[in-house]
């Protein structure tokens, strides 16, 4: 687990000791023993399972592959958490997703505990038939720790719902006569999966910023003028010159939260930039989402790489180097690629009034406390990413019920549930001067450590 993740939870712990009406049976030395025990529970995972998998590729060579799942937590329901296929995949990596898992759930109020898989691989880098005996072998090591009441994996990073078809096809042969639909989430459609759940994430992303700027500002009546964040965020709410929004990473959230941006009718929006793994495309006036979403699915999800491209594209952009999204003079910048994104090297170059991240932990803990320093309002990870995982949960409840929902009643249902976790945690952002990464923790850690207690964990 990073320092970040670490420290806030400590923190959390610590706030909540010296409050006296959480937990209250507990007093003098007992609390802090329990207090202790909580720390020690929610800074360590319960298991963690590493595997080589053994795949005979196309060539005729048989490669080891290094494999991991992590579970961290199941005091509010069964592990939950995707299998990513990337090369940086090792096992802090996946121990620190995971716990972030935990804290997620738990700030939705979604039944699920917190786990996380991944595959040292790029997959680029493999035949489709070599991707389908990976999935196929990640599900043979860990068909034992892996089902629908047990832990249910979901795509992450370079996974889709083909991998989860293949993977939970396996499951399915594995386990001959057993309840199979909730093993995986994130399946195709026609496969029981859930309509709505590939667009989940990046319309949860962009939603948690609209609802913050537009919604919660407008519409509530109890906030506090004199806050250190509040004149900050009403003027962005309130300008009528278009919001300049910049998108790191333009996979399946940073693309989706680009086009409900690039439609949204509440607020007057322009996307100046986007990037992906090769470039950065600037535009002052405003990029064309549509054309660049048209021109990535026809070019394995990447962005123009040239002049060239772009004309032949009919998109009028400014190649920059892949980096220059960060460092950008903007209003928003979402961050929907990959974790240690803005660091302590580059904290000072970042411009933006407002991050959203996208992606899980693409802010170090050094970088995120000298962005509170600056007065940089940050949407966390836990808060702003969770679509997927909620919807994940619908998708779970339909494979249980075999009843599937409308793609409109799916969205409807996910934008009510994020917005209910907005109402509980904005007011405390603008009553007090606690970043609201830090209230997002302190209440998903006060869920857990309640749990904990009421199960007889503590002692």
């Amino acid at each position: 687990m990073t320092k970040q993740t670490s420290h806030i939870i400590e923190s959390s712990l610590l706030d909540l000791l010296e409050e006296e009406h959480f937990l209250p049976d507990l007093q003098e030395e007992k609390r802090v023993k329990a207090f202790s025990s909580l720390k020690a529970i929610l800074s360590t995972p319960n298991k963690m399972q590493k595997s080589f998998l053994r795949v005979a590729l196309e060539s005729g060579e048989v490669v080891r592959i290094p494999a991991y799942r992590t579970q961290h937590n199941d005091t509010l329901g069964p592990y939950k958490g995707g299998i990513r296929f990337h090369e940086s995949v090792n096992e802090d990596e996946v121990i620190n997703l995971a716990a972030l898992m935990t804290l997620k759930n738990a700030l939705h109020e979604v039944p699920f505990g917190g786990g996380k898989g991944g595959v040292a691989i790029n997959p680029r880098q493999y035949t489709t038939k070599e991707l389908y005996q990976i999935c196929k072998k990640y599900v043979q090591y860990f068909s034992d720790i892996l089902g629908p009441d047990k832990d249910i994996p979901a795509p992450d990073v370079g996974t889709g719902q083909r991998e989860m078809d293949w993977m939970m096809s396996e499951y399915k042969s594995i386990h001959p006569g057993q309840p199979y639909l909730g093993s995986f989430t994130g399946k195709s459609v026609l496969n029981g999966g859930s309509l709505g759940r590939q667009e989940a994430t990046g319309k949860g992303v962009y939603f948690s910023l609209r609802y913050l700027l537009h919604d919660y500002i407008r519409e509530s009546h109890q906030l506090n003028a004199e806050s250190r964040y509040f004149n900050r965020a009403q003027q962005l709410a309130a300008a009528t010159q278009p919001l300049r929004i910049a998108i790191q990473g333009f996979g399946n959230v940073g693309s989706v939260a680009a086009l409900e941006a690039y439609q949204c009718s509440f607020m007057n929006n322009k996307i100046v930039a986007v990037s992906d793994r090769n470039v950065t495309l600037y535009q002052a006036d405003g990029l064309n989402i549509p054309a660049l979403i048209h021109f990535a699915k026809g070019n394995k999800g990447d962005l123009p790489r040239n002049p060239e491209e772009l004309a032949a594209a009919g998109i009028d952009a400014m190649v920059m180097e892949r980096e220059a999204v960060l460092y950008l003079d903007l209003d928003v910048l979402i961050l929907a690629a990959l974790e240690d994104q803005i660091r302590d090297d580059n904290v000072g170059q970042v411009k933006a009034k407002l991050i959203v991240e996208g992606a899980n932990a693409p802010i170090t803990g050094e970088a995120d406390a000298i962005l509170s320093q600056m007065g940089t309002i940050v949407i966390p990870d836990i808060l702003a990413n969770a679509g997927g995982v909620i919807v994940s949960y619908f998708e779970w409840l339909q494979g249980r019920e075999t009843l599937f929902y409308g793609e409109d009643e799916v969205f409807e249902l996910l934008l009510n549930k994020m917005k209910k976790t907005m109402n509980t945690v904005f007011p405390a952002f603008f009553r007090t001067q606690k970043p609201l990464r830090q209230i997002c923790y302190s209440h998903a850690v006060m869920k857990l450590s309640t749990n904990l207690y009421i199960q007889g964990k503590l002692y």
